[in-house]
């Protein structure tokens, strides 16, 4: 039987949230973050430096365009979206190591972290109930 901090270990070591995924990237860790919303999800904005590949490609298209070794965060739109899921299964099935970003791109957002598009990069007001207005990087 499985313990509760048994769980609770492994379910840590396959998600992230928005707050330690930009800890480790100010960390300077070498993370690939993959959006895998559709093309048009992905115009009106997404994570600075985000590859763009759809969860229904990664199949026949990781292979090819994700190094082998990397360490792979996924993210969607948000916690009402299971393509952040659904990624990371086929990217576990093809043998990376993978995390999910549990509140995907919505929860980026509302903390108020930067967001790219094809304006340029920009950050939108923190959302209080999600994020707490500190300073945060203008790069």
């Amino acid at each position: 039987m499985l313990d509760r901090a048994d769980y609770f270990a492994a379910k840590l070591t396959y998600e992230t949230d928005a707050s330690d995924l930009y800890a480790s990237q100010q960390a300077g860790e070498d993370i690939v973050v993959v959006d895998v919303r559709s093309r048009e999800a992905w115009s009106q904005g997404r994570l600075p430096g985000a590859v763009h590949l759809p969860y229904r490609e990664i199949a026949s298209r990781a292979p090819e365009e994700i190094p082998a070794d990397a360490d792979v965060v996924v993210y969607c739109w948000s916690p009402g979206c299971n393509a952040g899921a659904k990624a990371a299964l086929e990217f576990a099935r093809l043998g990376y190591s993978v995390r999910e970003m549990i509140g995907g791109f919505e929860y980026w957002v509302r903390e108020g972290y930067l967001v790219e598009d094809a304006d340029g990069a920009h950050h939108r007001p923190v959302d209080p109930l999600t994020g707490i207005p500190r300073v945060r990087s203008t790069v």
